[in-house]
């Protein structure tokens, strides 16, 4: 099946710096799928800060994706956070609470996945509607 026809690549917002191959949003039917926003600034450079710096840094870029294709966190489904230490759990879901309201979407965390370069990453799925 050809999906090329259902499926639209956001070019309004590029990578920021990024050599990777990809999208940071693709729509496809009633979905938009967000790539993995981390604490990097608008030269796609690695941003270091304490862990709730790099979580609400990510937060913000995600946010604006999803202001680009006209959605909020509301409209989002799905998450999917990376953590590099286990200790940083709890501030995760404080700091979590804060940006994604009631009924929270599906989630999964992982955590020692990062390396040592970043302590949060997060990929979200948000419903745009049919």
């Amino acid at each position: 099946m050809d999906t090329s026809a259902q499926k639209k690549i956001s070019h309004q917002l590029q990578p920021p710096g990024s050599r990777s191959p990809f999208s940071l949003a693709v729509r496809a039917g009633g979905f938009v799928f967000v790539s993995g926003q981390a604490s990097v600034d608008e030269k796609g450079q690695i941003v270091a800060d304490t862990f709730e710096g790099e979580m609400r840094r990510a937060m913000d870029h995600v946010i604006r994706i999803l202001a680009n294709e006209g959605l909020t966190l509301a409209d989002v489904v799905q998450a999917r956070a990376y953590l590099a230490r286990q200790e940083d759990v709890a501030e995760y879901n404080r700091i979590y609470r804060e940006y994604f309201p009631e009924p929270y979407p599906a989630r999964t965390t992982i955590v020692h996945c990062l390396g040592t370069l970043l302590k949060f990453e997060i990929d979200v799925t948000a419903y745009a509607g049919a």
